[in-house]
């Protein structure tokens, strides 16, 4: 499972040095590939720091997320077909939906679906190349986003 605290700590000192303005994306990758490539000499030295959250000191519980987890976002003018391509693609790379919300408001789709990718086969890149392709085609756009990142980087 991935270190929360590690995470937050790159993308605050990627934010600190490349400013707020950064572009999110970019950031996102950056933490990711500097995350997979110390990750593998924290678990072999043993020298895993303890997951904590800003909020736990004040009695909250520290929730890290999951790398098997993925937060994907939908958003565009609502039409016929929209969940069945998302979803399509999560099928055919075998993932399982854990939850789903979805709304309308005034001809405006908005859709959150939280997705666990442990038996996929497919990284979260080729997933996310899957999910921006199949928005073009849709219409709309679709964000996704490993669980544990999205965490950390939403503390900032």
């Amino acid at each position: 499972m991935a270190n929360e605290e590690l995470i937050y700590r790159i993308t605050r000192a990627i934010y600190e040095r490349l400013g707020t303005s950064a572009d999110e994306a970019a950031v996102e990758q950056l933490v990711t590939d500097i995350y997979q490539t110390v990750e593998p000499s924290l678990s072999k030295n043993g020298s895993r720091a303890p997951a904590t959250s800003v909020g736990a000191s004040f009695g909250e519980t520290a929730h890290e997320g999951s790398a098997d987890r993925l937060i994907v976002s939908v958003f565009g003018v609502d039409h016929p077909g929209i969940v069945a391509g998302v979803s399509q693609i999560l099928a055919e790379a075998d993932c399982s939906i854990v939850d789903i919300n979805q709304t309308v408001v005034q001809g405006k789709f908005a859709m959150v679906i939280i997705a666990n990718t442990a038996r996929s086969q497919s990284s979260a890149t080729e997933l996310k190349e899957r999910f921006r392709s199949e928005g073009g085609k849709l219409g709309v756009h679709i964000y996704a986003q490993r669980e544990d990142l999205f965490n950390a980087m939403h503390r900032i």
